[in-house]
């Protein structure tokens, strides 16, 4: 093998991409620095990150074209990688600033596919790293995973002696057209073979009507009904805006076991209950929005590309009760999980992965369509335990969560340093928007809180109401950075 092939999803990323719609996840993070120790100075930094980069090799390789489309893009070493190309300095001081400009600009081609931006000083005297790769590289989790690559877990670092890197030699055209055609034949003996496995076993047969029926009713939930026309669906710029807020995580975990749902239902109202204010406030409907929900299929053995699937849930917005906003949220995603639809989801997937490009590459754009979700809302779990970049404890990490073509706000949550972090992505035309969705995330969740103290009752999970009255929703939002 000349090197390890984009997967169906991962190229379905790269083919989604185009010059006002980067696809590339990211984060912001500010640092604290202590008082009482050295300030790291970039050149520390990039050293430090350069020295870390043998416990991640992907990130020194680059992607290679299959000659005459006859495969996916391959990756493999670049034999003139510079860390100095992909490990920044910043000119200016402020975190959304240097986020706003990062974000808007695309990865460069013909380099492995991620930046590192650092600012040494930002205005309230905290360190300010903003990273972006593209989505074909890393999924949200993975990403978070590249912050906690470059991180420790004490104020002292572990040390790294960094081996000397040696790149292997990149493969030709004749290999490249072979490994490609080797794959083709391989997956069309795999499809014929498949008579032949459930004649060796013949419960593979009986399951097959269960299988066919939750794809089935995937298939219906992914497209019916159509969302309704948004303004959060604007035609797209290239220029980008991140706001965002953050609140305790106990806040969140609260509201959980008040109520008897997950975080992720958390995180999912208050979105619908921000996304809910804001139509109002443009005089639009309230009913007939959906999200696009990303859900981790990451098994713990991978660890590099996509392993998500997606569920397309109808948003709750259109109920003005915080608590009645959670308990469907909790119903319908619960339902939907119930049923087996990410997995039936990512099924599909693997069975496009064998089809001709043209039709794979329209697929995913269908499934990237505003006609099936206003906005993608990804809950990206973070780490738990306190982190260090160089002695400096990370203080916030806001995610970034890609816009697809047609869509003009995403919504990112992640959990760092006890807190949970929310990041509004939004096309340069929407800040406003962004920054008031981040207000609302942080209101509407006000709000839950203040209810706990309430004396209504914490319904059973099969006494919670809303299945019946639409789909539901999805993760996290955020509050504006400019307040």
């Amino acid at each position: 093998m000349s090197g390890a092939r984009l997967s169906p999803l991962d190229a379905a990323f790269l083919d989604l991409e185009s010059a006002s719609a980067p696809m590339h996840v990211g984060w912001a993070a500010e640092f604290a620095v202590p008082p009482d120790a050295e300030r790291p100075s970039f050149e520390a930094i990039r050293a430090h990150i350069q020295a870390r980069l043998g416990r991640a090799p992907r990130y020194r390789q680059r992607l290679v074209d299959v000659p005459l489309g006859l495969g996916d893009p391959v990756w493999v070493d670049d034999e003139h990688f510079d860390v100095a190309r992909h490990v920044r300095r910043a000119s200016g001081h402020d975190l959304g600033e240097l986020a706003d400009e990062v974000m808007s600009q695309p990865l460069a081609s013909d380099r492995p596919l991620w930046e590192l931006w650092i600012a040494e000083r930002l205005d309230g005297g905290g360190l300010g790293v903003v990273g972006k790769a593209h989505h074909c590289l890393v999924d949200g989790l993975a990403a978070v995973e590249l912050m906690a690559l470059l991180l420790d877990p004490t104020p002292e670092p572990e040390r790294d002696d960094a081996e000397p890197w040696r790149p292997a030699a990149t493969p030709g055209a004749p290999e490249l057209i072979r490994d490609a055609l080797g794959e083709r034949l391989d997956h069309a003996l795999a499809v014929a073979r498949a008579p032949l496995g459930w004649a060796r076993a013949p419960r593979g047969i009986l399951e097959l009507p269960a299988r066919s029926w939750a794809m089935a009713c995937t298939a219906a939930h992914t497209t019916l009904p159509p969302a309704r026309a948004s303004r959060l669906n604007a035609p797209m710029p290239s220029a980008r805006h991140l706001a965002w807020c953050s609140r305790p995580l106990e806040d969140l975990k609260l509201i959980k076991r008040r109520f008897g749902t997950t975080i992720n239902d958390v995180v999912l109202a208050a979105s619908a209950g921000a996304i809910r204010e804001l139509a109002l406030e443009h005089g639009e409907p309230t009913s007939g929005l959906r999200a696009m929900v990303p859900v981790s299929v990451r098994t713990e053995e991978e660890r590099w590309g996509n392993r998500i699937s997606f569920l397309y849930v109808g948003l709750p917005s259109d109920e003005p009760d915080a608590v009645a906003r959670l308990h469907r949220t909790h119903a319908t995603m619960r339902a939907r999980k119930d049923a087996g639809e990410p997995e039936s989801a990512d099924a599909a997937m693997g069975f496009f992965g064998g089809a001709p490009g043209v039709v794979r590459r329209f697929v995913s754009r269908a499934l990237a369509s505003p006609r099936l979700s206003n906005v993608t809302i990804s809950n990206i779990p973070g780490p738990t335990a306190p982190l260090y970049l160089m002695g400096c404890p990370v203080q916030r990490a806001y995610p970034i969560v890609p816009l697809t073509p047609g869509h003009g706000i995403s919504i990112g949550m992640t959990t760092v340093n006890r807190q949970a972090c929310f990041g509004i992505y939004a096309q340069a035309g929407l800040a406003t928007d962004a920054d008031h969705l981040a207000r609302g995330v942080d209101a509407a969740i006000d709000e839950l809180v203040a209810r706990c103290d309430c004396d209504e009752p914490a319904p059973a999970a099969s006494d919670a109401p809303g299945l019946a009255r639409s789909p539901t929703p999805r993760p996290p939002a955020g509050l504006s950075r400019r307040r």
